[in-house]
């Protein structure tokens, strides 16, 4: 805008010589027009940008703490589009997506992006491997239908790494299973195999007959122990074929997501150096518990996983309402 262009350099060359040479360049305009464009009052548009670059500072802006590393909003880790379904859905704030955009794109604000993920699936050659039940179609109706599973690296501060496995369920990506250790081991993953057990169950909702699990080709997953818990679970063994993530890109996409906004150096959910296994417990909790009941997700509508579960039961409810006595 050519009185704002005006505005930012009067102070050096003066309104009355700007416009001047302006107008010799074929851009006329006096220096009462200029004047007029200060003193007019901000615009709707103007007043409502304001405001609403003030409400996203408060999540891009990281906030001060004396004495440590400033500390961001867990909704930073947010791009255009769940930014707009946060202060839309959550903040009741209605606002135009576009608007969202325009005023991320001014202020250089941006959701973090995923980097590539070292691989950390050692298959044993010699191992008999169970069917693959589920040939990379992760649709399933209902809750409980199909666990999928993975862990991933994280390293620690002195140099060594720690591990941690999760155990989701397919329907709606709720994390029903983790687990961190120093050591990879059959052992590691069975524990979060039994916190997904028992979660379901204190949730009044157990495995049914024929529910799947299912993990890539991993000598962890594979060990008899592993497939004594799961046939106790109640659960199918199904594994993936050796090297291909899109065999288990379910459980992929979950571990990448734990990667790129609990375990990066910034990430709202640390307090600075991930140093013992105790740290990295707390954190992966504290992203368990946002990630289950707020994170929004594209694929279900913009809604937190346990919502979408919570809503997946309500509706049953109302479909097969419980007979009362007379």
């Amino acid at each position: 805008m050519i009185c704002r262009f005006i505005d930012d350099h009067k102070d050096r060359f003066g309104v009355q010589s700007i416009c001047r040479v302006l107008s010799e360049h074929g851009v006329p305009i006096a220096p009462r027009t200029y004047y007029a464009w200060r003193s007019r009052p901000p615009s709707k548009r103007a007043l409502s940008d304001l405001v609403l670059t003030q409400v996203l500072a408060g999540y891009y802006v990281p906030k001060p703490r004396p004495g440590k590393e400033p500390k961001w909003a867990r909704e930073s880790l947010y791009g255009a589009r769940k930014m707009w379904a946060q202060l839309n859905t959550v903040d009741g704030i209605q606002v135009a997506r576009c608007t969202v955009e325009r005023l991320m794109r001014i202020n250089g604000w941006q959701g973090v992006t995923r980097t590539r993920r070292v691989r950390t699936t050692i298959p044993d050659p010699d191992q008999q491997r169970p069917a693959d039940l589920v040939e990379r179609d992760f649709t399933v109706a209902a809750p409980n239908e199909l666990f999928v599973a993975d862990f991933t690296y994280v390293p620690l501060a002195c140099g060594r790494f720690a591990y941690t496995a999760f155990v989701i369920d397919a329907f709606a990506g709720v994390i029903v299973g983790w687990e961190c250790s120093l050591r990879h081991t059959s052992e590691f993953v069975e524990r979060a195999l039994r916190q997904a057990v028992a979660l379901r169950h204190r949730q009044g909702y157990p495995l049914p007959t024929g529910a799947i699990h299912h993990s890539d080709a991993g000598s962890e997953y594979g060990a008899v122990r592993f497939g004594e818990q799961l046939f106790l679970a109640g659960l199918l063994p199904s594994v993936g074929s050796v090297g291909d993530a899109l065999d288990n890109a379910l459980a992929e996409t979950t571990i990448g997501l734990y990667k790129t906004e609990a375990i990066r150096a910034d990430s709202p959910f640390r307090d600075g150096p991930i140093q013992t296994l105790a740290d990295l417990e707390e954190l992966t909790s504290s992203w368990v518990d946002w990630y289950n009941n707020a994170r929004l997700m594209h694929r279900i509508g913009l809604i937190p996983p346990a919502r979408a579960e919570a809503e997946h039961y309500r509706q049953e409810r109302d479909h097969n309402p419980v007979a009362t006595l007379k």
